[in-house]
């Protein structure tokens, strides 16, 4: 049929409209005016709510719609005042610790002490050949192994070897190396244990009684004479013993130095030579 479109009244709007009418080959179509109508566009807009923000759309077409940004734990969210945007930010702020150090035993707490937060305290604890100490807040870790002393005998199944060549002078025991000044007496004890060289000078006839003998071992005794006709003869732990005499005899002579070297070759013998300077 013919459309006259001078019969058709003017609208203003989409509203004023219900169909659009068209037609497809010979039919004549009802369109509704909701199908062809122009897309909607949108403005941006934003504001703070309190600690968030808001995104507001507005329609071409009159509608809105609201989006909340919610600020998290340690977030902020900041209106940029223009009405179109915002800035996001952390607002973390990291915990402070002034460190002390206490003693604890064998071990040192370091102590965290927070400006805000909770306190922390951290133990170092040595291990076998370290040791740990402390003063002023400063921690000193020290390896004690390299100059261990052992003293004592050395026991267990693992086998305890030394270098060739190692053993210095100055590691060798007192009995060694060093020289002890006996007390005059008419008993004297000789003390294996304690020196290499002994020197006396009696003020009788003197009875030197040799402690801790150890077989094979070898010590001066030095007898300065005092003139007095005092005769020497030795014990072994209080005990005669057997001491034989390899030659010399002890002259009591005022000042006469007699130098007897004596050699243990078992726990109650020993053989001996005395001298005098030619």
């Amino acid at each position: 049929m013919a459309i006259k479109f001078s019969q058709f009244t003017v609208g203003s709007s989409t509203s004023d409209i219900d169909y659009l009418v068209g037609y497809k080959n010979t039919d004549n179509i009802q369109i509704p005016v909701g199908l062809v109508a122009a897309n909607t566009t949108y403005g941006v807009s934003t504001a703070q709510a309190g600690a968030n923000e808001t995104i507001t759309l507005t329609g071409s077409d009159s509608s809105t719609d609201t989006i909340t940004i919610t600020a998290g734990n340690d977030i902020s969210l900041t209106d940029d005042g223009a009405g179109n945007g915002f800035t996001i930010a952390s607002t973390f702020v990291g915990d402070t610790y002034t460190i002390g150090t206490s003693t604890n035993g064998s071990s040192v707490d370091v102590n965290l002490d927070a400006a805000a937060g909770a306190d922390s305290n951290i133990t170092l604890t040595p291990a076998t050949g370290i040791s740990i100490s402390q003063a002023a807040d400063v921690v000193t870790i020290t390896n004690t192994e390299p100059n261990a002393t052992h003293t004592g005998d050395v026991t267990g199944s693992a086998a305890l070897t030394i270098a060739n060549d190692v053993v210095s002078y100055e590691k060798v025991d007192n009995e060694f190396k060093t020289s002890d000044a006996l007390t005059a007496a008419a008993t004297v004890d000789v003390n294996f244990d304690t020196a290499q060289i002994f020197t006396l000078t009696p003020t009788s006839s003197t009875t030197l009684n040799i402690t801790n003998p150890k077989i094979g071992i070898t010590k001066a005794i030095i007898v300065t004479g005092a003139g007095g006709s005092y005769t020497l003869s030795f014990t072994v732990g209080g005990a005669a013993g057997t001491f034989n005499k390899i030659a010399g005899d002890y002259d009591d002579t005022s000042s006469t130095k007699n130098f007897i070297q004596i050699i243990c070759v078992s726990a109650t013998e020993f053989w001996y030579s005395i001298s005098q300077i030619s």
